[in-house]
Parts: structure tokens; C-alpha cells; sequence
């Protein structure tokens, strides 16, 4: 199973560095070089795994990101979105990889729940945003600026981070306009969709067969959040665009293929842990939104 690496053993992997160094109060923010994070042309850690922490990675030269259930192909200049709910592998495959890497943790932002609007962290098809030259210049002044402020003195220097850290989002985010857009986190919706969200996610710390998905219904989720199925339907079509059924049903995919494809169970042992109470129900669910059945999808990838 894909393991988990919290910031300890990132900076384990990075001399001279430890992660306390960079906890600002309210969370950890740091900008790393990425030629620190390879060796041999190899990540230092490469492992397909969990995160406790976001990234925004700005990178040059040629890789394949592995995230999710997705594989997507690098070959000049991009940003790359992670967040600690999916499971990531990058693969260097060219010669030379340069760039940074922000790391820092969602209570830095000072913001719960923002970051949950930004599609660039929200999925995989949006999750590496790839670059012209022009573009990638214009980030790595960001990059620099905040790297530059990080090691300044300026007794507000993190509120500033903070905002350049925002910028660099919506940059990304305006690359893709007909994606979504940053959540009014304040309106009630909003707030419904940010606890389904969080209750959604929570579900799926999947680790070893005998953990199980408890709410896999509309109606368990809404009896959880104390509102009528009715209403969070709404809320979620509102900020989400999606109804809750669909939104259980894409997140119950996402995971049901990363596990097909990063551990060695049974089909009826995965079936198991993502709530259904017989292994062709699952079966039939996965070929019906895949064209394939779980086998296949495991023996093609």
C-alpha cells in the first residue's frame, strides 16, 4: 500500500534542513530546490505515497507524474498541484531536472477550507498545468520573490507569503478559466461543501483490508452533517457543480483505482473496503464507469 511521508522524512532526504526551521506560528512553509529532492536522477523518495503536506512544484525538464490513478507526461515546463488526500509518484526520465518546490501546510494559509476551490489541487486533470517559456519565467519570478522574502527580515514577511503563495494558485488557476473558481467560504453552501469535503475525504485513509467506508450513501453523509439530503444536494450542485452521489461515486473510482493499482489485494478485499457488500456489485460499478473490469485495469497498467 502507498505509504505516508510527513515533513520529518521529506527533510530527512534534504541536508542541512529540518522542518521546524521553517513553522511559522500558524504552519510550515519552505521553498526547496528541486535538483536538492533528486539523486542519480532519481527522486529521493519515489515511492507512490501520501503526503502530509501540499506542494506547488515548478519544474523544468522531462518526467512523468504519477498521481492518482493518472499518469501524465512532462516534457519542458509545469506546475504540478499535490495534496495530502492522493497518492503521487514522480518520475524523472530525462537527464536534468531544475525548479522549486513550495511545501507548506493548509493551516499556513490561515484560510480552512480554501484551498478546496482551487481545481488545480482538486484533480488530477488539473493538477499539472504545463508551461510555455514565457510562463514558466513569469512563475519562477514568484518563486524567487518568495524565496527572497522567506530569508528577509520583514516582520510581516509571512502575511506577504501568504499572498504570493495565493497568487501563484490563481495564475495557475487563470490558465484554466473554464475551471473552478476559489470558494465564497463564508456563504452556507459553501460551508456544507467544505464538511462534506472533509467527512468525503476522511473515508478514504484506506491503508489496509480491514479499513471500510462507512458512508457511502447520500443519506449517511447528510444524517452526519445534521442538514436533509435535499438541501446538501443543492449546496453541492451550487459550489461543486455535482450532485452527492456523483461526488461519492468519483471519489469511491479515484480510490478503487489506486488501489488496483498500488497494492496486491483481492478484488473482493478492496470491494470490501470501499462499501460494497458483494465483490461483483463492485465489479459491475467498475466496468460500468471504466469499460473495464478490475482485472483488466490491473493487468493493463
Amino acid at each position: 500500500m502507498a505509504e505516508f511521508i510527513g515533513l520529518s522524512k521529506l527533510y530527512g532526504h534534504v541536508a542541512g534542513l529540518h522542518p521546524d526551521e521553517n513553522n511559522t506560528g500558524t504552519g510550515h512553509f519552505n521553498i526547496l530546490n528541486v535538483e536538492d529532492l533528486i539523486i542519480n536522477g532519481k527522486p529521493k523518495s519515489s515511492s507512490y505515497s501520501r503526503r502530509s503536506f501540499y506542494k506547488v512544484s515548478l519544474i523544468e525538464g522531462k518526467c512523468i507524474v504519477h498521481y492518482a490513478d493518472r499518469s501524465i507526461a512532462v516534457d519542458g515546463c509545469a506546475l504540478v498541484f499535490t495534496n495530502p488526500s492522493v497518492p503521487y509518484k514522480w518520475e524523472v526520465i530525462g537527464e536534468r531536472q531544475f525548479g522549486n518546490v513550495c511545501v507548506f501546510t493548509e493551516s499556513f494559509l490561515d484560510k480552512p477550507g480554501i484551498l478546496m476551490g482551487f481545481s488545480v489541487f482538486q484533480s488530477a486533470d488539473n493538477a499539472v498545468v504545463l508551461l510555455t517559456q514565457e510562463q514558466y519565467i513569469f512563475f519562477k519570478r514568484l518563486f524567487e520573490k518568495m524565496r527572497e522574502e522567506l530569508h528577509g527580515d520583514y516582520v510581516l514577511k509571512y502575511d506577504y507569503l501568504r499572498h504570493k503563495l495565493l497568487e501563484v494558485i490563481h495564475e495557475a488557476q487563470k490558465l484554466q478559466p473554464e475551471k473552478g473558481e476559489a470558494l465564497p467560504v463564508s456563504n452556507g453552501a459553501a460551508r456544507i461543501a467544505l464538511l462534506f469535503n472533509d467527512l468525503l475525504e476522511r473515508q478514504f485513509t484506506i491503508e489496509d483490508p480491514g479499513d471500510v467506508v462507512l458512508l457511502k450513501t447520500p443519506s449517511d453523509f447528510a444524517a452526519k452533517l445534521n442538514v436533509h439530503v435535499n438541501h446538501l444536494n443543492k449546496s453541492l450542485r451550487e459550489i461543486l457543480g455535482l450532485s452527492t452521489s456523483q461526488l461519492i461515486r468519483n471519489r469511491v473510482l479515484q480510490e478503487a483505482r489506486v488501489l488496483l493499482k498500488t497494492t496486491s489485494w483481492t478484488v473482493a478485499e478492496i470491494s470490501g473496503c470501499l462499501g460494497f457488500e458483494e465483490s461483483n456489485h463492485f465489479s459491475t460499478f467498475f466496468k460500468k464507469t471504466t469499460n473495464l473490469s478490475p482485472l483488466q485495469f490491473r493487468k493493463g497498467d
